[in-house]
């Protein structure tokens, strides 16, 4: 990967027609989609899990890009891979073994990556950045769609791309949580690689013109 994508967020999509709307944002030009999966302990929320994304996985060619909010993960890996994750996210305060688990996702054929809540310390995974195809910065408080950005995860995104380049890794960043026109050209200018939208996204249809519109935002980080 290149150039900074766009992943949606199905938890503001339509539940009751989610296969509908993977089609839809195929259509409308996107290449990866996030899963926000909740267990009500890590975060005050369920949502869905492996049988949901296994379904849809056979109705769509997106990247699904799942992200676990959930407690201890390392139960279930084998689950969402089998169900078709391209990507597996954990929390780093979700894991003891975060290495182990890591390392796992890698042996179960998915990219690994590791999400990291607002105020948790970015040296959680300094030394598992050469095994990371991602790290997600979280930039609100996980469990809801909706919520404001929180403004120093801007300067959180800048020093942990200064980490990666000091280390000579690939790892990309990707941020969730409060991302919008307002913030994407900010977010892209210090470091972003992949932006997460949920409800600034859904809310704004057709698609393929918010998704332009987010791509022309991307290009504005000069």
């Amino acid at each position: 990967m290149t150039a900074a994508l766009l992943s949606p967020s199905l938890l503001s999509a339509d539940f009751s027609r989610l296969g509908q709307e993977l089609t839809a944002l195929e259509k409308a030009g996107l290449s990866w989609v996030h899963w926000d999966v909740m267990d009500g302990l890590f975060v005050p929320n369920i949502t869905m899990g492996p049988d949901i994304i296994g379904a849809c996985r056979k109705v769509s060619k997106l990247f699904f890009d799942v992200h676990l909010m959930i407690d201890r993960p390392s139960r279930y890996l084998d689950k969402f891979a089998a169900a078709g994750a391209d990507l597996i996210c954990v929390h780093a305060e979700a894991e003891t073994h975060l290495e182990r688990t890591v390392s796992e996702i890698a042996r179960l054929g998915a990219k690994p990556a590791v999400a990291l809540n607002p105020h948790t310390p970015l040296d959680m995974v300094e030394f598992l950045l050469p095994q990371l195809y991602m790290v997600l910065i979280m930039s609100v408080n996980p469990g809801f769609g909706g919520q404001k950005f929180i403004p120093f995860c801007l300067d959180k995104t800048r020093r942990l791309k200064k980490m990666i380049q000091a280390q000579g890794a690939a790892t990309l960043i990707e941020i969730d949580g409060g991302v919008s026109l307002d913030n994407t050209a900010a977010l892209i200018a210090a470091g972003a690689d992949i932006l997460v939208s949920g409800s600034a996204f859904f809310a704004f249809p057709p698609y393929h013109q918010r998704h332009n519109d987010f791509m022309a935002a991307m290009a504005d980080n000069g």
